[in-house]
């Protein structure tokens, strides 16, 4: 299939705006974060307020990490976390049905919360404490200040959609209270000379929750599905954005007029490749039901009422038979 490189396809959005106080100018965010969703599901954001040191310490702790001998990584395991944190290997998760595991190994991150939780306590989902590796001592520091700088980002993410959608811009309040979030580190080998059929970095796929926030280094890979044109678009790297799509559970909550939109990684880089995606599900126990503003008159929902937590094992239990 046809695979276009400009990066233009997809829009930038400045959302400067949402950390002013001037109404108007938050409206018209909005109305530009609308037309993103209902058209691509995908867009690049700008004026996110994430300061560059901050991001560079993240690629080179990142870096760090996946340059350490097998045996060091597999210190921290995700298999042995019940939480699902810590360390995945190469091939270690196939997305893409019918295809090859994906060419990537990852590192995933949550909130700390230790084993006497409440919430963990009671078994909630992905909930637990994390895993860090030992002989990486800045790690932690570097990464819990990102999760912390992107949750800020997501809650203000989610107001300009409660604004695109017309709704009040506290309507996403409740989701975001105490929410379920996953900073994950991404490691792409280069694709292979002589790859299996459908081998690549990352299987097309649509993410499971609520919006995803993608960090990219300087290098190709990421494509995204236009189903209009039918063909893959290139979202090349854009220096000081960082690359938003939205997840199947707005897509359920809006009906499907918001897009959650298939996409894939293959690094015909020729190098190494990093990216660290920041997946924002919201509030465990938050009922997702459809939004009766995207109901036209007469029309049924098609999806029946579920809550965050019980999606998530729907959607992880398709991914990880």
């Amino acid at each position: 299939m046809l695979v276009t490189d400009a990066p233009s396809a997809l829009p930038v959005i400045d959302l400067s705006a949402l950390r002013g106080d001037v109404q108007a100018d938050k409206l018209e965010t909005g109305r530009q974060l609308r037309d993103a969703c209902l058209h691509t599901g995908f867009f690049y954001i700008s004026g996110h307020g994430i300061p560059d040191p901050l991001i560079d310490l993240v690629f080179a702790e990142s870096r760090a990490f996946f340059d350490q001998p097998v045996a060091e990584k597999q210190k921290v395991d995700k298999a042995s976390s019940a939480a699902n944190r810590g360390y995945e290997t190469l091939g270690g998760q196939t997305l893409e049905p019918g295809a090859p595991p994906d060419l990537k190994e990852g590192f995933y991150i949550g909130e700390e919360l230790p084993e006497d939780d409440p919430r963990v306590l009671a078994g909630g989902f992905n909930l637990g404490p994390n895993q860090w590796p030992p002989a990486l001592p800045g790690f932690r520091t570097a990464m819990d200040s990102y999760f912390e700088a992107m949750l800020a980002l997501s809650e203000r993410i989610m107001a300009g959609l409660a604004l695109s959608l017309d709704l009040p811009e506290d309507f996403f309040a409740d989701f975001c209270e105490q929410p379920l979030a996953t900073l994950r580190l991404l490691h792409y080998p280069p694709q292979p000379a002589k790859p299996l059929p459908g081998e690549k970095g990352c299987g097309a796929h649509t993410d499971f929750g609520g919006i995803t926030i993608l960090l990219l280094d300087d290098k190709p890979g990421l494509q995204v599905w236009d189903a209009t044109g039918d063909r893959w678009l290139d979202a090349a790297p854009i220096p000081g954005t960082f690359v938003v799509n939205l997840g199947d559970m707005i897509a359920r909550w809006t009906n499907d007029r918001y897009r959650s939109t298939l996409h894939r990684v293959v690094n015909t880089s020729g190098t190494e490749r990093y990216s660290v995606p920041f997946f924002y599900s919201g509030a465990l126990n938050h009922q997702v039901r459809c939004l009766p503003a995207c109901l036209a008159p007469g029309e049924s929902a098609k999806y029946p009422p579920t809550t965050v937590g019980e999606h998530l094992k729907e959607m992880y239990r398709r991914t990880y038979v």
